[in-house]
């Protein structure tokens, strides 16, 4: 009996003991805030900065992470190399500027124009760096003017002696490449100018950029293959609020060229992109599946506006490559463009490399309604021959056109509400379709 007493009030004592709830976890620390000024990077602007923003990232990293800020002023810059956990932020009135000196962008292993090959770092690089985010309000120039100039004048020479040129011929860098990085972010930034294109997402997965500034110029000196945003072999890519106008494609699916190019390990398919509340000026085309594409699937642009006199939606239809375009919605779309869609040939570079492979392209379920525009063509849709379009369907779609003609060689295309010049538009069987109209051509 003493011992049961014993126990009890063992017990009874244990419990009236204070309670101390487990701690809540620790939150973790903001990255640290490095501002490039502090550190070695002058005011200058005809000065490179290059190797004082390194040491500013290297330090960042090193610490375990941090924000590298660009304040208010011009910094002239080569080749900055992100590493992980560290972001960069351009201030308000502040610049980071590319150097026009293709010496200050080391020639390094990389990816252009869906080929592995090494090729000149662009002037904000980052490799495997998750969580990688590029803020504003500040700009990132690329400071592209001689570049463009450069490739003007090497494309005119070899024109006059009738020799073939490539976009690689003229060394230009990027001004963003961002290249296996899971969560990145990208919001608030202009970015301007780039010498070559303009922002490149290569083996990345959930992106967002959300309202950026994506410029470059068609005059007085146009800036060739500016391409606003490839995406390259990528998944789960979100643009939205973005005003894009280019010398080139705005948004560009990639991902790999060539016969054997769906064989290769570092080619791959576009999926899940969605596009959105953005505005398109003068650009090539609004969304382009191609010119260097294997397979894009479900790719929705919605809630946009246009205002040029290209496609909205332009299929590049490679005949030395195998390509796949899939599950494509177009909606919601208002203002002035080229076409709604157009769906043609692109021989640039066409090359076979020795194989006797018969590559063809596939379309198939794209969608394309609530669509109001003024246009030079309603569309054209004339691929390769041996092409396979099947299930393009056209809902609650009004356009007026300066061209009635609407080139189409496929059988099943659908229209539901659809008036051209305030008439109904109907299914014309392709063999009694209007002549196809020459394709576009680049630059």
């Amino acid at each position: 009996m003493k011992l049961l007493l014993a126990l009890l009030t063992t017990w009874l004592a244990a419990f009236s003991l204070p309670f101390s709830a487990p701690a809540p976890p620790k939150k973790a620390a903001a990255p640290k805030d490095y501002v490039i000024t502090q550190f070695g990077a002058g005011l200058d602007s005809t000065k490179l900065s290059t190797q004082a923003i390194q040491k500013v990232i290297d330090k960042a990293s090193a610490a375990g992470g941090g924000t590298v800020v660009v304040p208010k002023g011009v910094f002239l810059s080569g080749a900055l190399f992100f590493k992980p956990n560290t972001h960069l932020r351009v201030l308000a009135g502040g610049k980071l500027k590319g150097s026009d000196n293709i010496a200050d962008y080391p020639l390094i292993p990389s990816r252009m124009e869906g080929q592995k090959l090494d090729y000149y770092a662009a002037l904000v690089n980052a490799t495997k760096v998750n969580g990688f985010t590029i803020t504003g309000p500040g700009t990132i120039d690329g400071n592209g003017l001689k570049f463009w100039k450069g490739f003007w004048a090497h494309r005119d020479s070899m024109s006059k002696a009738h020799l073939p040129s490539t976009n690689l011929e003229v060394h230009r860098p990027r001004l963003l490449f961002i290249w296996g990085c899971d969560r990145v972010t990208i919001k608030n930034v202009k970015l301007h100018n780039s010498g070559f294109w303009t922002t490149h997402l290569y083996q990345c997965t959930n992106v967002l950029m959300d309202g950026c500034d994506i410029r470059s110029p068609f005059r007085p000196v146009k800036a060739p293959s500016t391409d606003g945003v490839d995406i390259d072999v990528c998944s789960k890519v979100t643009i939205r609020n973005c005003y894009v106008s280019v010398n080139d494609d705005g948004i560009c699916m990639k991902g790999g060229k060539g016969p054997t190019a769906q064989k290769l390990p570092e080619n791959g398919p576009i999926e899940d992109v969605l596009v959105e509340n953005c505005t398109f000026g003068e650009v090539h085309a609004a969304l382009t599946c191609g010119s260097e594409c294997i397979h894009a699937n479900r790719i929705t642009m919605r809630n946009c506006k246009v205002d040029n006199e290209r496609p909205i939606l332009l299929f590049k239809m490679r005949p030395d490559t195998y390509q796949l375009y899939e599950n494509i919605t177009i909606e919601n779309i208002t203002g002035k463009c080229g076409t709604i869609v157009t769906l043609s040939p692109w021989l640039q570079f066409f090359n076979m490399a020795g194989s006797t492979e018969k590559p063809f392209g596939t379309i198939r379920n794209i969608r394309i309604s609530n669509v109001n525009v003024k246009c030079k063509q309603f569309a054209v849709l004339n691929g390769n021959p041996t092409d396979k379009v099947s299930n393009i369907t056209f809902k609650d779609v009004t356009a007026t056109a300066d061209n009635a003609a609407f080139p189409n060689l496929y059988s099943d295309v659908k229209f539901e509400n659809v008036t051209l010049n305030g008439a109904p538009l109907k299914a014309t069987p392709a063999a009694q379709a209007a002549p196809a109209t020459t394709p576009l051509k680049p630059d």
